[in-house]
């Protein structure tokens, strides 16, 4: 029996409605096409908020309080790193490869960390570098995935800025992918790029996972994570996908209007800090701009926020066909089990908010899903709580390969229906330093609840998802709903008792 290859696509900051199947008119068929031929998860939740902690627990499938990574700028061992999927992989004779943003360690740090993903060491690798990293045998990444950093010429890069300054014009690229055409946005965040399509990270991704599906050791089979940035912000596209949704014709946040009174004590403390000046310095503050800002949300600005992030997403769903009609063309896509998902989603405008952050409102919470491959069940929707640190399991028992300890567990029962969930755990150290609060922050999604927790201070939200699903009911201290609340701490409390000591804060993200 021929043993199935992996590929794992991932997307950065894609909120879970937006896919074709969730009705909000993002066309997105190659995602779509993967779910209908496989299980779609429609209540699948991130591990944590943040792209590196979530990302570290993709991974590693623990939860991030057992790989040590609690937040941005925090980085993981590289031991627990390499017995994660890609090393799993490896070991059990697998071809692996890691495409795109990886974010596996911090970038922006106080002192060199010696990782190719620092943005002070990433000149003590060679541009003919290719790993490994992480566990995995060839890598293909880049230093600066997002536009709200500032360029820097080699020996500061990694592959896709090299490519990019292939002919001494990267610099010119990079900036002109800030040029915003007409019409211009109602938004800072969000504008249509000048650049050129070709050179924006979407289609270098696809073009390098292509030759890699078409120039691989056949002999082997792969194990590869594929992973475009977008659509994080700042939210910008080139042509057409700029010009892919109206702004007149897009479905905007139904509440976006701040709503504090109703919620925790650290949304106000969160919000009022963020309008205070950045003062994480200048590498993620390109232009003079702070890019951590949300700026007035006006229905003009959320119109356009939505119709470029919408583009965004439909520019990687057409790479993603790209590389599933490499798979076909190659006679391998009936032997790959291929995954869909993001590290985590936007909040898009819900409840006045824009980004991320400690306020774990579905936007943010839940992630699209979606798996199909030898083995899977076709044309399923599985509502049962989830999680992404579920994939090194379920790839894992797909390919009969033996993993080291981890929390995750394979979504095969769930398809064949032999198993059910109950819950799906996210957490969250939140610090001062970094993000105004000190939080110990857990969150359940039950089947009808989500409840997040600050246990530091005894102090939550609880929402009935099925009664209430914008949100907008803080439950916690109903003594009418004391039992529910009792039930999901239970829940939040049966977590492993494997954490491990915070990894050292090494920088800002």
């Amino acid at each position: 029996m021929r043993r199935p290859n992996i590929l794992l696509i991932t997307t950065d900051q894609q909120r879970g409605d937006c896919i074709g199947p969730e009705g909000r008119g993002v066309r997105t068929p190659h995602m779509d096409r993967i779910a209908a031929e496989g299980v779609r998860f429609a209540t699948c939740i991130t591990p944590h908020p943040m792209c590196q902690a979530a990302r570290a627990s993709i991974l590693t499938g623990k939860l991030p309080y057992s790989q040590g990574v609690r937040d941005n700028g925090r980085d993981l061992d590289e031991a627990l790193g390499a017995q994660g999927l890609g090393g799993t992989f490896a070991k059990a004779g697998y071809a692996t490869h890691f495409i795109g943003k990886a974010h596996l360690s911090s970038q922006q740090t106080f002192e060199p960390t010696g990782r190719p993903e620092c943005y002070k060491s990433a000149k003590d690798y060679p541009e003919s570098w290719r790993g490994s990293y992480m566990g995995f045998e060839d890598v293909q990444m880049m230093l600066r995935p997002h536009h709200h950093t500032q360029w820097y010429d080699a020996p500061e890069t990694l592959h896709y800025e090299n490519w990019l300054d292939q002919d001494g014009q990267g610099r010119a690229r990079w900036d002109k992918a800030k040029e915003r055409l007409a019409p211009d946005t109602a938004h800072f965040q969000a504008w249509r790029s000048a650049l050129e399509e070709e050179w924006h990270s979407s289609p270098w991704i696809s073009d390098r996972t292509v030759e890699m599906l078409e120039t691989r050791d056949t002999d082997r089979p792969f194990m590869a994570w594929v992973s475009f940035p977008d659509p994080h912000p700042p939210f910008l596209s080139p042509k057409p996908w700029c010009d892919t949704y109206s702004g007149e014709d897009v479905t905007i946040a139904k509440h976006p209007t701040l709503d504090l009174e109703r919620r925790p004590w650290w949304h106000r403390a969160f919000v009022e800090d963020r309008a205070k000046p950045i003062k994480q310095g200048s590498e993620h503050n390109a232009g003079g701009i702070d890019w951590g800002q949300k700026g007035d949300l006006t229905e003009a600005a959320l119109r356009d926020l939505t119709a470029i992030y919408f583009g965004m997403i439909s520019a990687v769903d057409h790479q993603i066909g790209r590389i599933l009609a490499a798979l076909e063309a190659s006679g391998e896509l009936e032997n790959t089990v291929v995954i869909f998902t993001s590290d985590h989603g936007e909040w898009l405008g819900d409840h006045g908010l824009l980004l991320k952050g400690p306020m774990m409102y579905d936007g943010l919470l839940r992630v699209p899903c979606m798996i199909m491959g030898p083995g899977v069940a076709a044309g399923q929707v599985i509502t049962d709580p989830v999680n992404t640190v579920d994939i090194l399991a379920t790839c894992a028992d797909l390919a009969q390969v033996e993993t080291a300890a981890n929390h995750g567990r394979s979504w095969r029962g769930l398809w064949e229906g032999r198993e059910s969930r109950e819950y799906a755990l996210s957490e969250y150290e939140v610090d001062a330093l970094r993000s105004a609060v000190d939080l110990d922050m857990r969150t359940v999604r039950s089947a009808r609840y989500r409840m997040t927790v600050d246990l530091l201070t005894d102090t939550g939200e609880l929402y009935d998802m099925q009664a209430d699903p914008d949100e907008m009911e803080n439950l916690f201290d109903d003594p009418t709903h004391a039992d529910v609340r009792a039930a999901h701490m239970s829940m939040i409390h049966a977590r492993p008792d494997d954490m491990i000591p915070v990894a050292p804060r090494v920088g800002w993200h």
